[in-house]
């Protein structure tokens, strides 16, 4: 099988760029909410470990995004989240289900 040409390989770098950006917007919103005290313990654990999951190198960005929303995904209902706070994790969540696809 040939290699493609250039312009493909171009635009897959353009692909790294826009999803490099994505997760660094993600880790911003994660930081914010890592940073407030009213924030639940448990949600910033989950949020940490998502946060680890998205900056881990080796995996594809599809597979970060994943298992960033699955960890996330289980404290979005918690009882005890302020209401502003469960609004930026829908967002945070909405961000990350564009890094999927």
């Amino acid at each position: 099988m040939a290699i493609p040409p250039g312009p493909v390989i171009g635009e897959f770098m353009k692909d790294n760029a826009k999803f490099d950006e994505l997760v660094t917007q993600a880790k911003q919103q994660i930081d914010l909410l890592l940073g407030d005290n009213s924030v639940p313990r448990n949600v910033k654990i989950a949020l940490d470990e998502a946060e680890k999951l998205l900056m881990k190198q080796e995996d594809s960005y599809t597979v970060r995004a994943s298992s960033a929303i699955y960890k996330i995904d289980e404290v979005s209902n918690d009882v005890n989240l302020p209401p502003y706070a469960r609004t930026v994790i829908w967002n945070l969540l909405s961000l990350l289900e564009s890094i999927k696809e």
